[in-house]
């Protein structure tokens, strides 16, 4: 099997890395990539937002298989012109992938498969953004306001905030640039992302993970694309894993079938375990960053026969997937003023360590890696358990070189200390 990766992070090195343990797959191609997956896929330059260009590509490089990672890529419909040009995508439908692309669309699909989710308002007009507010947030006795930029955001369109001033000023920044709010009521509970490879009606769970969205030690400052994750979690009871694949995940699925936009790829479902029991908190159609990197860590089942049996319409046969013991600890390094807009071209020593996945990373004329996004790279440990998973990565990143670079010392540090409950 050929397979072509669509994409340039940390999640499409994980992907290659998983991709090429497996023993059916004899050949890898990446567009456009970076510095880490040169040194293991044939690396391409392409427009990854016209389907028609990947298409092309897919058709060149002969490939069987094409696995698209990032949002806008699906959103515009590139998987749908892939599976046009004849070859099999792991990707949704653009009409699918509106399960990310709009939160409005979302929440239409859980109000029709009856899955609990945060009550919530969308607001496409200044005017009535004041009376909003007021119907949301402390004003209804929430600890916070919780708004959200109805569109793509990559990660970073949410604000949750006790302070009114706070909300309205990004609520009326998204109206005054065109983009309609959604405003929610807060969901308290730990928080649970759940990958699930999906086919139409058929689902099959990958291990639950959680990630870390805010910048700073202890949850605090600006939301981010993420900056740790880890897999699995021994907080989660296995009763409560089953609910949200046969309450949420697959109620979502079959609406998606009866609307005529089957879903076929990665299905991304954020929760959070509240007091009433499990409730989603977003949607996404693609593998999340960086969750990717810690739960493909731990997958024993081959990851090429995986995607391409649900690009074929084979998943129902693939029975339940196998997992390797231990833990997995991701941590990410970012670029200085990252979530700003981050410095750049600054030299990464330690980069090829053991564990190491690349994401803004380019190498130079001299050799040299350097930093060419925020989240620079994703330092991998696992372990037997969380608390050696966290020593390994937090060990690699010691050996690692960034002017500027910052990451967060707590990921996965409450759950290894048992201080996550239920």
């Amino acid at each position: 099997m050929r397979v072509l990766v669509i994409g340039s992070g940390a999640r499409e090195h994980a992907l290659l890395l998983a991709l090429q343990k497996d023993p059916q797959v004899e050949a890898l191609a990446i567009a456009p990539g970076n510095a880490g997956t040169a040194l293991i896929a044939d690396q391409h330059q392409v427009d990854i937002t016209s389907g028609d260009d990947v298409a092309d590509l897919a058709r060149r490089v002969r490939a069987d298989l094409v696995v698209i990672g990032p949002e806008i890529p699906l959103v515009l419909g590139v998987a749908d012109a892939v599976r046009e040009a004849g070859i099999a995508c792991f990707g949704p439908s653009k009409e699918a992938a509106q399960i990310e692309g709009s939160k409005a669309f979302a929440k239409e699909v859980m109000a029709a498969a009856g899955v609990r989710t945060a009550a919530s308002e969308i607001v496409d007009n200044p005017a009535r953004l004041d009376a909003a507010l007021g119907r949301f947030g402390v004003a209804a006795g929430d600890p916070a306001w919780v708004v959200k930029d109805d569109r793509l955001a990559a990660g970073k369109g949410v604000v949750v905030t006790p302070d009114r001033d706070v909300a309205r000023a990004h609520a009326a920044g998204l109206l005054e640039a065109g983009h309609p709010v959604l405003l929610e009521s807060y969901l308290d509970g730990p928080e649970v992302s759940l990958f699930s490879v999906v086919d139409g009606p058929t689902v099959v769970p990958m291990m639950a993970a959680q990630d870390f969205k805010r910048v700073g030690d202890g949850d605090t400052g600006p939301n981010t694309g993420g900056m740790g994750a880890y897999a699995p979690l021994p907080w989660l009871p296995p009763d409560v894993f089953r609910e949200m694949v046969s309450k949420i995940v697959e109620p979502v699925a079959a609406e998606l079938v009866r609307r005529g936009s089957p879903f076929s790829g990665l299905l991304y479902t954020g929760l959070a375990i509240t007091a009433k029991g499990p409730a989603v908190v977003e949607f996404n159609c693609r593998f999340g960053d960086p969750e990717t990197q810690s739960v493909l860590a731990l997958l024993e089942t081959p990851l090429g026969q995986l995607l391409y049996a649900a690009a074929t319409g084979k998943l129902a046969g693939v029975g339940d997937l196998r997992w390797r013991d231990g833990a997995a600890v991701t941590v990410v390094l970012a670029a200085e003023n990252y979530p700003g807009r981050p410095r750049l071209g600054d030299v990464v020593v330690g980069a090829d360590a053991d564990g190491v996945l690349h994401a803004g990373t380019a190498r130079r004329d001299d050799g040299a890696i350097v930093s060419s996004g925020g989240r620079v790279l994703s330092v991998v440990g696992t372990g037997p358990d969380l608390s050696a998973a966290r020593e390994a990565a937090y060990h690699t990143l010691e050996s690692i070189k960034l002017p500027g670079g910052h990451f967060r010392r707590d990921i996965a540090l409450a759950a290894a200390e048992g201080k996550i409950h239920v």
